[in-house]
């Protein structure tokens, strides 16, 4: 096992970012269990240093509320930028139109393409006086700890606050003004429209509603703003309301934020948890050196086994994007866990089927936005490698190589359709491409990968190859693969067991809404894109590969993991189980011999897919009829028809090929040291004996 060689000791440091730019307590990295990772994490999440002071009187009018000392650390935000908050509950005095309403005052909220009337970056005043304001209604007492703002998310304009108050109400009519000493306290805010500034309230303040009242702007622009509250929600069991959409799980996993080496540490423990059915390997290293740990669990850790396909999930290919990598480490605890446990639907999973997790493609990328946290990292902070390279659009273009050749030959169907080569320039050493993105190739290369899913963040969507528009000149248009069914099945397969994914009334993360496709979305018609993961897996690989996004929020605050945890679960395991879907078998020839790379053709469908070094194979198809033909050079082709039920587990179809005659003749003539005459130069020769005997 590869987990690198640093020392024992390391598992006891503490791990801080800088004072004052991170929104969660403190934290101390896991200690050592061997026999346990839930006990650790239910220990570990309790290490937060303690005021010396066991409460504080907070008063708000004629209320005295008496806090305990847990509610002194800072407050997790509120939810505008999760979707928590609903619309409803956001209220603004006067609005410029109905796209710069109260609703899009979100924090991280990103305009349209066109910042049209539904959907623009803020939330704007229709005045640009000192009497606007922006109101947040929590629906129970809540204690405010702090507010965080952004300017408007825009292309062309410049509208940002510079200073503001903050006052709290129990009936959004009687107001207290958070004061500094005997003075109301006027808050600093934003300098430029993208980075979130943090301003905490001197003292915090109890009640229902929070105001956000602008008392000043930059000078060239308007009163616009992006908010998100920092609060914690007083104990009341009394509150239907609340009791009724509170999110708990019964999991016991390790529900927080992991750096590399926390990260590192927990790959390992899973691995001493189980070692029977897991590894933990890498594929390569980051711009920064450091290593892309990936950890497989399989019944037989280490070897492809005949007949068992190989999945993959990788998370984290832009680096600010994190859930997906907290979700893939809770994935493998859970896994674990329940195989130890006799959870028969993992236990099958795992035997059935080799998986490999990749947590963090981009670790550079992650540390840099993990420096300042959850809240404060903006939209795209730690998004590149360290170098500036987006990872996710990194991959050569093969869609215009496979297009151009379509356009050239008459007969389609003698187009290369799959594995097709990576262009010489690619691989140059002086080609624009990462060192991340090198590995990634090498190990996608290396791995008869059959079904993979990248998890991304910033919206909630399953995307589905292609992600290139075909027709030239244009940013979106709907391109199918030949696969077009069994992708929209896979990407359903996650949308509709998702929680929320599939819901019609849930409200549209930023400009897009994907509801009309129930969660899932075509690549190409959302956005083009060149070079994508999943179009260069298809086209190169036998891999079909997928992009979820998980949530609106890219980096969700450590007490969001516990619910998109419950979100993601059941989706995440769902999906793995589509790898055994379609048919399945080996390539053989008349002596038994697997017969490495047969090519493998579904009649109607133009896409082939390759057989591995044991001549084992695994297509992916919707329930159907299909005439499946396996080929190899120099062996007869051989076809039969195949029927996938709906049933879950591919339908076995194997195949037995024979030399062909040409290599038959070959072989014998091979065998007695004999060659081949070439028909032109015999005919040749034919003709040149009558002339020389005249």
């Amino acid at each position: 096992m590869d987990i690198g060689h640093e020392s024992q000791d390391t598992r006891e440091e503490v791990y801080q970012v800088p004072k004052g730019k991170d929104l969660k307590p403190k934290k101390t990295s896991i200690k050592e269990d061997k026999s346990h990772v839930q006990a650790k994490a239910k220990n570990s999440s309790k290490k937060t240093e303690k005021n010396k002071k066991s409460s504080e009187k907070l008063v708000f009018g004629d209320i005295e509320e008496k806090v305990s000392q847990d509610f002194r650390e800072s407050c997790p935000p509120l939810g505008l930028e999760t979707l928590k908050v609903t619309d409803f509950q956001i209220h603004a005095s006067t609005v410029k139109r109905y796209g710069l309403g109260a609703h899009r005052g979100r924090l991280n909220i990103q305009a349209g393409v066109n910042e049209n009337d539904l959907y623009d970056g803020a939330w704007c005043a229709g005045r640009n006086d000192a009497h606007q304001w922006i109101e947040i209604d929590a629906r129970r007492l809540t204690k405010f700890t702090g507010v965080i703002t952004q300017g408007r998310n825009s292309l062309w304009l410049s509208d940002w606050v510079t200073s503001y108050r903050v006052m709290v109400s129990n009936d959004s009519h009687s107001w207290v003004v958070s004061r500094n000493g005997t003075g109301e306290m006027l808050f600093q805010a934003n300098r430029e429209k993208e980075i979130p500034v943090l301003n905490e309230l001197p003292e915090p303040l109890v009640g229902r509603y929070i105001r956000i009242n602008p008392r000043s702007w930059y000078e060239e622009g308007s009163v616009c703003m992006r908010v998100e509250i920092l609060g914690c929600p007083l104990p009341d069991p009394n509150n239907y309301y609340h009791r009724r959409n509170e999110m708990t799980t019964s999991d016991n996993l390790d529900f927080r934020h992991h750096n590399y080496k926390e990260m590192r540490q927990l790959m390992k423990m899973v691995n001493e948890m189980c070692p029977n059915i897991t590894r933990v390997y890498n594929i390569g290293r980051s711009h920064q050196g450091l290593k892309l740990y990936a950890m497989e669990m399989s019944d037989n850790p280490g070897e492809h086994e005949v007949g068992e396909p190989e999945f993959r999930y990788m998370a984290g290919a832009h680096g600010n994007e994190v859930l997906g990598r907290e979700l893939l480490l809770l994935l493998m605890q859970f896994m674990c866990q329940e195989y130890k446990d006799g959870n028969k639907r993992i236990q099958r999973i795992i035997n059935h089927t080799r998986i490999h997790f990749l947590p963090c493609v981009n670790p550079d990328g992650y540390e840099k936005a993990a420096e300042l946290g959850s809240e404060l990292g903006g939209w795209s902070l730690g998004r590149w490698t360290y170098d500036g390279i987006d990872i996710n659009n990194n991959f050569p273009d093969l869609n215009s190589l496979l297009w151009e050749a379509e356009d050239r030959l008459r007969n389609v169907r003698r187009a290369p359709n799959n594995h097709i080569a990576i262009p010489e320039w690619f691989q140059n050493e002086n080609a624009t491409v990462a060192i991340e993105t090198r590995s990634l190739i090498t190990w996608m290369e290396k791995i008869p990968f059959v079904l993979g899913g990248n998890l991304q963040s910033g919206e909630l969507v399953v995307s589905y190859p292609y992600d290139m528009v075909r027709s030239p000149w244009k940013t979106q248009e709907y391109t199918a693969t030949p696969d077009d069914h069994v992708f929209r099945w896979l990407a359903y397969s996650y949308a509709s067991t998702h929680r929320h994914m599939t819901d019609s009334s849930r409200r549209p993360c930023h400009s897009e809404d994907f509801n009309k496709e129930e969660g899932t979305v075509n690549g190409a018609s959302w956005h083009t894109v060149a070079g994508s993961i999943n179009d260069f897996s298809y086209l190169h690989t036998n891999c079909f590969e997928i992009s979820i996004y998980l949530d609106c929020d890219k980096y969700p605050h450590e007490n969001e993991l516990p619910e998109q945890w419950e979100n993601n679960r059941e989706s995440l395991i769902v999906f793995m189980e589509q790898v055994h879907r379609g048919v399945k078998g080996v390539v053989r020839d008349i002596y038994g011999r697997g017969i490495a790379n047969a090519i493998i053709s579904v009649e109607g469908i133009n896409h082939d897919i390759r057989a591995a070094n044991d001549g084992d194979y695994w297509r992916l198809l919707n329930p159907g009829e299909y005439a499946v033909t396996a080929r190899a050079e120099g062996f007869t082709p051989s076809t039969k028809n195949c029927a996938v039920g709906y049933e879950m587990g591919a339908t076995r179809c194997d195949f037995t090929l024979t030399k062909s005659n040409m290599a038959r003749i070959k072989e014998i003539m091979e065998k007695f040291g004999k060659h081949p005459v070439s028909m032109s130069l015999r005919r040749r020769r034919i003709r040149i004996r009558p002339s020389r005997q005249a």
